[in-house]
């Protein structure tokens, strides 16, 4: 039984189309959805502190103009990550911590690192929708 579906964002034009996919695939199956917003932290010091709250503001302002347009009219549960790290160990992690039964991804974001990538597939063991 699928439960828990878990779709991947970077706020672009084909990670939105991956959203949608995904909120009418959990709208039909009665499934949860989780959206995941990964990032990478390059600041030293203390800067690093205020660009991960400049970041993470900027992913929920991001967040906030999806839900509206996407999700709140959707009639399914969800809920919004935002996590520090590269997208295929976040993914690995939710995976470990959830059961996830299917996970989404944008094509642009499944090709930033193909490596890194088949690795994930490889380990995963979950289906995986590929969304042009």
């Amino acid at each position: 039984m699928i439960t828990e579906i878990l779709c991947t964002t970077d706020f672009s034009d084909s990670s939105n189309v991956a959203l949608k996919w995904s909120i009418n695939l959990a709208r039909k199956l009665g499934a949860h959805l989780t959206i995941l917003y990964t990032y990478r932290l390059f600041k030293q010091n203390g800067e690093a502190v205020m660009m991960k709250r400049i970041i993470e503001q900027e992913a929920a302002k991001n967040f906030g103009a999806l839900e509206n347009e996407l999700l709140s009219e959707s009639g399914i549960e969800y809920d919004f990550k935002t996590e520090v790290g590269f997208v295929a160990d976040r993914i690995g992690a939710h995976a470990k911590k959830k059961n996830i039964s299917f996970l989404v991804m944008a094509k642009t974001m499944s090709m930033a690192n193909r490596e890194v990538f088949d690795d994930l597939v490889a380990q995963l063991r979950v289906p995986l929708v590929i969304v042009p």
